[in-house]
């Protein structure tokens, strides 16, 4: 049976923006961070030296230049992030985790890994307005498509 990707893309990306909504809403309240900013945070600390040219970090929270710049800002005014000049090239800049940035992430990583297995667990409870059946046969459609 053929299946209509956009329909099943739509569906998936609206679930996800709803999740990330209530990600958010949750980071908020409980730890005073976006989850933009904890995306962020958490790919720092994961990287090579716990720092990311700017451009590098943009990629990897799918931001453009200018937002990703509000973001570094953000993180700066937090004390979650530093900015760093790149020693070889003056014009490469690099957002570098602090010690308070990787004791945000350390005391909240794992109540976020659960809240995240919260929401897709009990999904119907939480964002009663998806059809479940049709959203996992949409994830499985759009997964259907990936090599």
């Amino acid at each position: 049976m053929s299946r209509e990707v956009s329909a099943d893309w739509s569906r998936v990306a609206a679930f996800a923006a709803a999740v990330d909504v209530s990600l958010g809403k949750w980071l908020a309240d409980q730890h005073g961070i976006g989850l933009t900013e904890y995306r962020a945070v958490a790919h720092l600390s994961a990287a090579a030296d716990k720092e990311l040219r700017v451009n590098d970090l943009a990629v990897q929270v799918g931001l453009n230049q200018s937002s990703v710049t509000r973001l570094v800002s953000r993180l700066e005014a937090k004390g979650l992030a530093i900015r760093d000049l790149c020693p070889d090239d003056r014009r490469g800049v690099y957002a570098v985790i602090t010690e308070k940035g990787e004791s945000l992430l350390h005391d909240s990583r794992a109540a976020y890994d659960e809240q995240v297995r919260e929401l897709l667990g009990n999904a119907g409870k939480h964002f009663p307005h998806f059809d479940l059946i049709q959203l996992r046969r949409s994830l499985a459609a759009v997964g259907d498509l990936i090599p």
